[in-house]
């Protein structure tokens, strides 16, 4: 910190140029190391780490509403004195990124294929140092106060090592297995999927009513569907057990048209016997629901698709036809053999690929899972018990526990080759699976170097689960680790509450026995001026450098931050951008007219004990109730509040009237009262620049720069102002509340006559 010093320029230029401000504090605050944690080591910890955005491509609006509530956060904790960490960092994103490459390479006439596993890699790998280093370019231009000494990648070589640990305690405890179960299968990436992957859009499809003949030629039963080319795998007829209408035919056989397989009719209360004919086809190898009833009565399990969504050697008549063809052709050889009776207009949900956009095909496939029962059990009680983390708002808490009280197992193994590849392998001899933390060359059972490994890579939320102490060291018990986990707040969209914030939690409680945040903030999703989401084919989207460059990042930061409340959606409308950069240069020409005001007076002269006039006294006290609510706003996340508050206070108390008064004193003759007015402009302008600074970093630094003001290099590291008992003046207020009541019949009385405002007589 330096001594007591000189301001940089009293006089303020005309005008202010946000983009000039943003690059010269940007690199003086980061070369100046403000943002490193350990600055202040005995000093209370405040600890967030970034949502690591994926290497995909460029932020959006809704990174930067993520982003800068975070950075509003950390600047607000680290004027309060607190050692803060904001740590940031950037996720593989293993499907989302390998798309983007192979799609890069589709347009130069290649495949992954043509160049092999360890060239493609170097590819993506590119790809990622590129756009890493555009993101790290957009969180400046945002103005994030970040620790980039301690930026992380979800490949890191350290939380690579956090990946393996986790997977083999969990193999070891029996937590994770490898099984042949149905999962979300993307038939153009030829790979699982997980649930957030899945794009639910809603289909003008058909019901198609199938008549399947009883094999002893006694009748038929009538089933309904929306796929009929699924049926090929059909292994038996659910009905209700207590369906008066077929117990009489339960356990009898079906004959399957097409292929002529005999079927079971079984009974499972599976079967809503109220809906459609009460009658349900059965096809364990395309259907989840299917598949668990298929379990339970030890059903023969057929797959009719290859992994490209090609019919297979058991589609008989239908072999290599793709999926969509073979539909339209089955229904036509259904309907000329009678067994299609009827085909009924139906508009369903179907799942999209969120990266191919091809239709998600649910796949029976062996992959790796997660059984989450056991971890689930531990979070519930963690809530229950009040241990757990507190929700902002509360309500999503009833979200989180309604998921995680029904969750499945996950499938966590995916067909890429971008990722943390599963620590597998298998003996090609004696047929052992062997999973270890350091990659094997002999079979650890019967010593052959013949041993395979695994292809598959993990599902990218298997790392990210880990993120907020894996990026501190763990599993090593780092300084770090000790002295930053658990964070204090994680801040993300309602989106992810399901496939991020809960596996956070799970994996948290299982590896370090902490919740891994106090606190959750949930913020919406940014929408345009019509409410809609924001989406390429609408070409409604914001990108918020373009906002940047033409507003400046205050008035964006602003704007964002302070025009929605937790939970829920933000409209953005240029028009609201336009009215924070009038406020921005509000401020700008109210300090203009201060620092006219204070040529030559120094920090040293503030004084406020002398004789201070009903304004003089009437602005502390009013500051003194902003800075008292703001500081209770902001610990309860209440940013929209805040800055309406924030608005309020310098728009029209500062501005519009105490500057007014001033001006009597700082034009009059008494000297003693211009100096007891300049120290209070002085001393309210500097502490208002600080309220400010957390939404305004740029703006804020500027001014502070010009005032007088205590020993100090930068506004980021100065004290947050707090509450002081002896500015409260009730008296002043009600003497300044009269005055300007007067003030406005006054204003209202002229307005009604037309006299001009400037007109004296």
């Amino acid at each position: 910190m330096s001594e007591t010093r000189e301001p940089l320029n009293v006089e303020l230029p005309t005008t202010y140029d946000p983009a000039s401000a943003e690059n010269k504090w940007y690199e003086h605050w980061i070369s100046s190391g403000y943002f490193q944690a350990g600055r202040r080591p005995d000093a209370p910890k405040y600890t967030i780490v970034i949502p690591p955005p994926n290497v995909t491509g460029m932020l959006h609006i809704g990174h930067a509403l993520d982003f800068t509530l975070q950075d509003i956060l950390v600047r607000f904790k680290r004027m309060q004195g607190y050692d803060a960490l904001w740590l940031p960092g950037t996720d593989h994103a293993g499907i989302a990124t390998q798309t983007k490459v192979e799609q890069k390479l589709r347009e130069e006439g290649q495949t992954r294929y043509d160049l092999g596993r360890e060239a493609f890699l170097e590819k993506v790998w590119e790809w990622k140092d590129h756009y890493a280093g555009t993101i790290r370019d957009q969180w400046s231009k945002i103005g994030l106060s970040l620790d980039y000494s301690r930026e992380r990648f979800t490949l890191d070589e350290g939380l690579s090592q956090a990946v393996r640990e986790v997977f083999v305690r969990l193999y070891e405890k029996g937590l994770i297995y490898r099984g042949k179960r149905i999962i979300n299968w993307d038939p153009a990436a030829r790979t699982a999927l997980s649930d957030i992957e899945v794009e639910y859009k809603e289909v003008n499809g058909h019901l198609y009513h199938l008549r399947y003949p009883l094999a002893d030629g006694s009748g038929h039963l009538t089933v309904a569907t929306t796929r009929p080319e699924t049926m090929l795998g059909d292994t038996a007829v659910a009905v209700h057990p207590e369906d008066d209408r077929y117990k009489h035919l339960i356990g009898k056989m079906l004959l399957l048209p097409i292929v002529n397989r005999e079927i079971p009719i079984i009974a499972d209360e599976y079967v809503d016997k109220e809906f459609g004919s009460g009658a349900v086809k059965i096809t364990p190898a395309h259907d989840p629901n299917d598949f668990e009833v298929g379990t339970r009565h030890e059903l023969p399990q057929i797959t009719v698709m290859d992994e490209g969504g090609r019919m297979n050697e058991n589609a008989g008549p239908y072999q290599g036809m793709d999926r969509a063809d073979c539909r339209k052709a089955i229904v036509k050889d259904l309907q000329d053999q009678g067994v299609c009776v009827r085909i009924e207009d139906h508009v369903h949900q179907v799942g999209h690929s969120e990266r191919s956009g091809a239709i998600v095909e649910p796949y029976l496939s062996t992959q790796w899972f997660v059984a989450m029962k056991p971890l689930a059990e531990q979070a519930i009680h963690s809530q229950k018990s009040g241990q757990g983390v507190n929700f902002v708002p509360d309500r999503f808490e009833k979200i989180y526990l309604h998921w995680i009280e029904n969750v499945r197992d996950w499938c966590i193994s995916r067909q890429l080759w971008w990722g943390h590849r599963i620590p597998a392998w298998y003996c090609q001899d004696c047929g052992e699976t062997h999973v270890a933390r350091e990659d094997l060359s002999v079979c650890p059972k019967c010593g052959s170097g013949s041993l395979k490994r695994d292809e598959d890579v993990l599902d990218t939320w298997f790392s990210s689960a880990l993120w907020p102490f894996s990026t501190l060291g763990w599993p090593e018990q780092t300084e770090d680790l000790k002295k930053y986990y658990p964070t204090d707040v994680l801040v993300t969209g309602y989106d992810i509450i399901y496939f991020w914030v809960a596996r956070m939690i799970f994996t948290a409680l299982e590896f370090t026995e902490q919740i891994p945040f106090k606190d959750v903030l949930i913020h919406g999703l940014v929408r345009d001026a019509e409410g809609r989401k924001m989406s390429k084919s609408l070409g409604n989207g914001v990108d918020p450098l373009d906002v940047i460059r033409q507003y400046g990042a205050d008035a964006m930061r602003f704007m964002i931050s302070t025009g929605s409340t937790p939970g829920q959606d933000l409209r953005f409308r240029f028009e609201k951008v336009e009215q924070a950069r009038n406020f921005a240069n509000k401020i700008w020409n109210a300090s203009r007219f201060a620092l006219m005001n204070l040529e030559g007076f120094r920090f040293e002269n503030i004084d406020l004990n002398g004789h201070l006039s009903t304004a003089d006294r009437w602005i502390l006290h009013r500051f003194n109730e902003t800075a008292r609510d703001i500081t209770r706003l902001m610990e309860n996340y209440e940013f929209g509040e805040t800055g309406r508050l924030l608005y309020n206070f310098i728009w029209d108390d500062l501005c519009d009237w105490y500057i007014e008064f001033a001006k009597l004193t700082l034009y009059g003759n008494d000297a003693d009262a211009k100096r007891s007015t300049q120290s209070v402009l002085a001393y309210v302008l500097d502490r208002t620049l600080r309220l400010l600074h957390p939404f305004m970093p740029f703006l804020s630094e500027e001014i502070w720069q010009h005032l007088p003001h205590e020993p100090g290099d930068t506004i980021t590291l100065a004290s947050w102002p707090t509450e002081n008992a002896r500015f409260e003046a009730a008296d002043a207020v009600k003497e300044m509340e009269l005055l300007m009541e007067a003030i406005r019949a006054v204003r209202n009385v002229r307005a009604e006559v037309n006299v001009s405002p400037g007109k004296k007589d």
